[in-house]
């Protein structure tokens, strides 16, 4: 095979693993009503002049699927921690006892939970549009590849080809959302 049109495959198959792990990432964020230390992410802290994420300053934890203990590995950062969880879109409100910050995990309205489906169907969503762009890049590319030469049968096959990973990801982008519909509902 021609080492351009396999660049264009390889960066056409990258782009989509791209899109589809980003979704993951992603609807990791979206609370689905379980303690899940990944929704402290984007909470920063203030230590010594720097922002820096809470489990860079203490320990996080989850002791039971209602529950997130933090617990600061310094105790003068409880305030600090308090303050960032406050400042965050968390939307929980942290219980200090002096030695260590709990966060309890309020149960999902139903309200709650079928707004949280839609935007994580709306994540899912862009994530395949994005691959869907991918895929008419690639494929543009390869028919440009065409008009300058390239066998029209290599070109086929190569679209084929882009088709079948095109297909692969939108499945797997799928299937992450499906498994997180059913975390969102699951009461």
């Amino acid at each position: 095979m021609n080492e351009e049109l396999q660049m264009i495959l390889d960066m056409a198959e990258e782009s989509m693993l791209q899109s589809t792990n980003h979704l993951e990432e992603t609807l990791v964020h979206i609370r689905a009503g379980k303690a899940n230390v990944r929704i402290l992410d984007a909470v920063r802290v203030n230590y010594y002049g720097s922002s820096v994420p809470v489990s860079n300053v203490a320990n996080v934890s989850t002791p039971d699927a209602k529950t997130i203990v933090i617990q600061p590995w310094e105790k003068s950062m409880i305030k600090e921690i308090e303050k960032g969880i406050l400042n965050s879109d968390v939307g929980i409100t942290p219980d200090n006892n002096g030695e260590l910050i709990r966060l309890s995990i309020p149960p999902l309205t139903e309200e709650r939970r079928k707004s949280l489906v839609k935007q994580a169907r709306t994540e899912g969503e862009d994530a395949k549009i994005s691959i869907r762009n991918a895929r008419r890049d690639a494929i543009e590319a390869v028919k440009k590849m065409v008009k300058e030469g390239l066998p029209e049968d290599m070109g086929k096959d190569s679209e084929g080809e882009v088709q079948k990973m095109h297909d692969k990801a939108v499945k797997r982008a799928e299937e992450i959302l499906a498994a997180k519909e059913k975390e969102i509902m699951t009461v």
